[in-house]
């Protein structure tokens, strides 16, 4: 089977394309081939598969075998892939995803004619408690305390498709995300867990965040935890309603549109190699 390795802002991907539907042993694929020692390495596998809705659904699976809903450095991986191929020969193009439907995606051309930056749609925020879900209640969660390990957090819950915990502290590099990012994962006021985003507030413009991904673990990036943390940042009056977020990988520009309510991510994505596996 052919893949191409793929990565946006460190965040990695096998990318697959050719599958009718998503084959019965993904998750087990997912878990060989994305081993660092092992396999191929990479944070998950993204299929790329036939859509009546869009022009491809992406399916993704973690590291760990699991499915998340949705990831905003897959799906502008999966943008430049379909562009850079001609599959979809189109600057304006779309994707659907099983937990934020479809989502059109603009492409920046360079120099060379493939795709030098990806603009993704990715949505209005989920902020009503049940729906991003917690078991918390309430048309939203901003500020609200959670305790894990022992320690006490304040937390603010967004879905961009799938759910989040942003949590604002001083300094967000110097978190101990092995340490807290797995509790907080599988804290019981999310049932089906959740990533979690630590964020520190350089400027109003500004913000740097650490990420715990649920179902992958520390990673370099993760676009819509850059999403749901801008989001968390205006509600709790932190920050203007565009902002640069810097992650581990590098820098995404978020917007939350006053004008219709949804979120614009822009950020990079890089072809790493291509090969076959032999499993």
């Amino acid at each position: 089977m052919k893949f191409t390795k793929m990565q946006g802002l460190g965040n990695d991907f096998i990318i697959l394309y050719g599958e009718k539907e998503l084959p019965e042993d993904a998750s087990q694929r997912a878990v060989e081939w994305c081993d660092r020692h092992f396999g191929i390495g990479a944070d998950g596998l993204v299929y790329l598969l036939p859509s009546a809705k869009a022009d491809r659904m992406m399916r993704i699976i973690n590291s760990d075998g699991s499915e998340p809903e949705q990831c905003g450095n897959a799906i502008r991986c999966a943008a430049k892939y379909l562009f850079d191929r001609g599959i979809v020969s189109r600057t304006e193009l779309t994707i659907e995803t099983i937990g934020a439907g479809v989502q059109p995606v603009t492409i920046t051309p360079g120099p060379d004619g493939k795709a030098a930056a990806v603009r993704v749609d990715m949505g209005a925020p989920v902020l009503a408690a049940s729906l991003i879900p917690t078991t918390l209640e309430g048309e939203s969660i901003v500020d609200r305390p959670i305790e894990a390990g022992g320690r006490g957090f304040r937390f603010t819950a967004v879905s961009m498709g799938n759910p989040h915990c942003v949590i604002f502290v001083d300094d967000a590099t110097q978190v101990d995300l092995a340490d807290w990012g797995p509790k907080l994962e599988n804290h019981p006021l999310f049932p089906r867990k959740t990533n979690v985003e630590f964020v520190s507030v350089e400027t109003p413009e500004h913000l740097v965040m650490r990420v715990w991904e649920r179902g992958a673990g520390p990673t370099l990036a993760c676009g819509t935890g850059a999403c749901a943390s801008l989001v968390a940042a205006v509600l709790n009056g932190h920050s203007s309603r565009r902002a640069t977020v810097s992650l581990a990988g590098g820098d995404l520009a978020v917007e939350w549109s006053e004008a219709d309510g949804r979120v614009y991510m822009t950020g990079p994505a890089v072809e790493v190699f291509t090969g076959a596996s032999v499993g």
